[in-house]
């Protein structure tokens, strides 16, 4: 991670000025080589991790009291464990290639004002013993790591890992994802896929934003930006680069002229409509042998009310058979598209969050015990079904 947060922040410079070895890692802050006493009354040294909260690149005041240790549980320079500090013990996933064995809980009675008073309160009080056993045992070791940014983000993620979900989060940063259609329902998965750490996201839309785009995505555009007429892929990818590297933006239609702009994904998006283009990139897919999910909805006005199902429909290569049953490939034209396909906002976003959760769960981000490749979401009976079962 870059150096930057740590000079911009006066507890973390502090920290670094005074020869503790620290770094970021992912949403944590590091301080790496810290002695203290094993129960053998042998000198080790082990590293303490910190969630880290943080506005931007300028940290805040700590959000919790606790911090992790991977090493040894703790010890008085006698060989007696340290219980006055024990939070919780085992093998912990904190992610960003890092595990602990501890937790520890020491909270002075205002709180830690800052990153420098908790993290050198709690290296006092392991290094402590060690001192008495070793005259130079110090966490102060005055190095600094080689570090490198190699995070999809532009600022650092701590979402995830202040809840202790970083080693799950993980498991999407190899992805590279397309979305095929950033309309009403492609623009709130891009909004949910961009807060995930995945290597690239390819947007393929050929389509302007309008008018009526601004009432059918998250955030709201200005009425300047309305005026030029930007692309989709555009106007979109200008919002989320801000926070997501490695967005690139198609501004085309996919069509068999240039299916080849798929080649290399590992998951896809499909947010189109029905007719050709679909079926080809279907096509396409299954012949990589990409997983995908297909969304979509059907609404239709009937006295006074709008009723409808919103649905959404996964093919990857374990299990083929079934998706051709739930999607069409059969278009009805620009005149009844724009006369029959109604979206609303609520609706594009449900049907993106059960898109993005789909995901997830081929992914294992999220238990799934039913493994369907098909659910449909009918509004006026509030009524959820799962089909085609692995």
């Amino acid at each position: 991670m870059s150096q930057k947060p740590i000079s911009l922040s006066p507890d973390l410079k502090r920290l670094r000025d005074e020869g503790y070895f620290i770094q970021i890692v992912g949403g944590f802050l590091v301080m790496r080589e810290v002695p203290y006493v094993n129960a053998a009354r042998q000198v080790c040294r082990g590293t303490l991790v910190s969630s880290l909260t943080m506005a931007g690149d300028i940290t805040r005041i700590p959000d919790t009291h606790v911090v992790y240790l991977d090493g040894e549980f703790p010890c008085t320079a006698d060989g007696q464990p340290i219980h006055q500090i024990s939070h919780q013990s085992g093998t912990i996933a904190l992610g960003n290639g890092m595990t602990a064995k501890h937790s520890f809980s020491s909270k002075p009675a205002a709180g830690y004002t800052d990153y420098h008073h908790k993290m050198s309160t709690y290296a006092a009080l392991l290094s402590g013993p060690a001192a008495q056993l070793q005259g130079d045992a110090s966490p102060r070791v005055f190095r600094i790591p080689e570090e490198e940014d190699n995070s999809m983000f532009h600022y650092t993620e701590t979402a995830s890992d202040r809840v202790g979900i970083g080693a799950l989060t993980e498991r999407l940063a190899a992805e590279k994802v397309a979305l095929v259609g950033v309309g009403g329902t492609g623009s709130y998965v891009l909004d949910l896929v961009a807060k995930t750490p995945v290597r690239e996201i390819r947007l393929f839309d050929g389509d302007e934003f309008l008018q009526h785009n601004a009432f059918r995505a998250p955030g709201a555009p200005t009425l300047e930006q309305l005026r030029e007429a930007p692309k989709k892929v555009d106007y979109l990818k200008g919002i989320y680069e801000r926070m997501h590297r490695g967005i690139v933006a198609h501004a085309v239609a996919i069509s068999a002229s240039n299916l080849t702009l798929l080649d290399g994904i590992t998951f896809a998006f499909l947010c189109m409509d029905a007719g050709e283009a679909k079926r080809l990139v279907v096509e396409k897919l299954e012949a990589l042998g990409v997983p995908f999910i297909d969304v979509g909805m059907g609404l239709e006005l009937v006295e006074g009310s709008l009723g409808g199902i919103v649905r959404t429909t996964a093919n990857t290569p374990a299990k083929r058979d079934g998706f051709r049953a739930h999607v069409s490939f059969v278009g009805g034209g620009e005149a009844n598209l724009y006369s029959s396909n109604i979206q609303v906002a609520d609706l594009n976003a449900l049907n993106a969050v059960m898109a993005v959760i789909k995901w997830k769960k081929l992914r294992g981000f999220y238990r799934d015990l039913e493994r369907e490749h098909h659910s449909s979401y009918t509004t006026d009976g509030n009524l959820l079904l799962n089909g085609d079962l692995g």
